[in-house]
């Protein structure tokens, strides 16, 4: 069979890469600040904590709702309609956010926010990228994405706290929406082929429902879960772990030499940690995808996190373990994604990757809100973070585990097997 690369430029960095990164880029900058905003709007308001906390978990379910809706919106009529939908519904929820004065306001409109995310994520984005790349390309373009979301990480929060210096939680909403319209520039960039000959005749019904009869859908929809688990309860709550559970910063040392002299401030540091090392540690991944098994290399990066996480909580917490577990969590925090979207790619095609990998996704934001909401549940019950961490490192053996039986082999390859 003759590949696809042959029809397609052979170039790693295209325009529809780069401008994928810029979108990637815009939205989780704005995603990931959310938790600066806690303690304004609680202050301001006099409301729980729990409160805006709800509020981002049902953010992150929202996202993964939305997630196959806008795939399929993308699929049917065109990535950058998709896209610029997803760009209202982001600047519309920040605009109507910045009025809301109740807990439940607030909780009503991030589902518009997470809608808003959706439709400027990875379901959509990497579907565009994952089209445009060539078959050899492919895995380390969808890695590079995903290190471009992450980039928009490690500045979206330092970005927030200091506009915060100078503006109210209000206003740096309104600036935030104002972000989100720059993504529409890079628009007239993403330019992909729809798919090929073959692909384009099969509908999305036939394609979708081939998949979830396919056993190997159902074990990527499960083994995607704890992944949304870990990072979702680790964003939120980390933090505050460290805060409480880490030994102290003794003078003389390097942290304390660097002007971080408190469990809290090594706290916030650790976040950041984690998505430097995530960007080092997703390209990686990418450029492993297209060498290797991509089931085994999940499976692996699973059992990583297992171990990396069990070792951190059954050990002392010092501020050492803290910058170690962040450097190894973070180099396989994302590392996921680009494997997983491109499994997704290679074994059902990629006419309808959109919203094959949002359905995936939404897995993925299930385990998001379960992570979050779990995390102060039980430490609300148990006055510690212990029992839920234990939680986080089963559910990660187990996306191990499940990841081991996929089947590889493309559906058409499958067909022509069997006849």
């Amino acid at each position: 069979m003759t590949p696809r690369a042959d029809i397609q430029t052979p170039s790693l960095i295209t325009p529809v890469l780069i401008a994928g990164c810029i979108v990637l880029m815009i939205g989780f900058a704005i995603r990931a600040s959310f938790g600066v905003f806690q303690i304004p709007i609680a202050t301001e308001f006099g409301w729980a904590r729990s409160e805006f906390s709800l509020a981002i978990a049902i953010q992150n379910l929202a996202w993964g709702i939305g997630q196959p809706i806008f795939g399929a919106l993308a699929d049917r009529f065109g990535d950058r309609k998709a896209i610029v939908l997803g760009v209202i519904c982001y600047a519309a929820g920040l605009v109507l956010s910045s009025f809301a004065t109740t807990p439940g306001a607030h909780q009503l409109l991030e589902i518009l926010v997470g809608f808003g995310i959706a439709g400027m994520g990875f379901g959509v984005i990497l579907a565009v990228v994952g089209r445009a790349a060539s078959d050899e390309n492919r895995s380390m373009a969808l890695g590079i994405a995903t290190a471009a979301g992450s980039l928009g990480q490690v500045f979206g929060a330092p970005a927030a706290e200091w506009l915060l210096g100078f503006y109210s939680w209000q206003e740096v909403f309104l600036i935030f929406a104002a972000c989100t319209g720059l993504a529409l520039f890079a628009l007239p960039m993403m330019r992909a082929p729809v798919a090929s000959k073959t692909e384009l005749q099969e509908s999305l019904g036939h394609v979708l429902g081939r998949a979830v009869r396919d056993p190997s859908y159902s074990l990527i929809f499960i083994g995607f879960f704890s992944c949304g688990y870990q990072l979702a309860f680790v964003t939120a709550h980390f933090p505050a772990l460290v805060t409480e559970m880490c030994g102290p910063i003794e003078p003389g040392t390097t942290l304390y030499s660097l002007g971080i002299t408190t469990t809290s401030a090594l706290g916030a540091i650790s976040i950041s940690l984690i998505g430097l090392a995530n960007v080092a540690g997703t390209i990686y991944a990418g450029w492993l995808g297209k060498r290797y098994s991509r089931k085994k290399l999940l499976a692996g990066i699973y059992l990583g996190r297992t171990i990396a996480a069990a070792l951190f909580i059954a050990l002392p917490i010092t501020p050492l373990s803290v910058i170690l577990f962040s450097v190894a969590m973070g180099a396989l925090w994302l590392a996921t994604v680009p494997l997983t979207s491109g499994l997704v790619a290679h074994i059902y095609g990629l006419r309808y990757m959109g919203t094959l990998y949002g359905l995936v996704f939404f897995s993925h934001q299930l385990g998001s809100f379960l992570g979050v909401w779990l995390g102060g549940t039980l430490y609300d019950s148990t006055g510690s973070y212990v029992a839920v961490w234990w939680v986080g490192v089963g559910v990660g053996l187990l996306s191990a585990i499940v990841h081991l039986p996929i089947n590889e082999t493309p559906m058409g390859q499958r067909k022509v097997a069997a006849a």
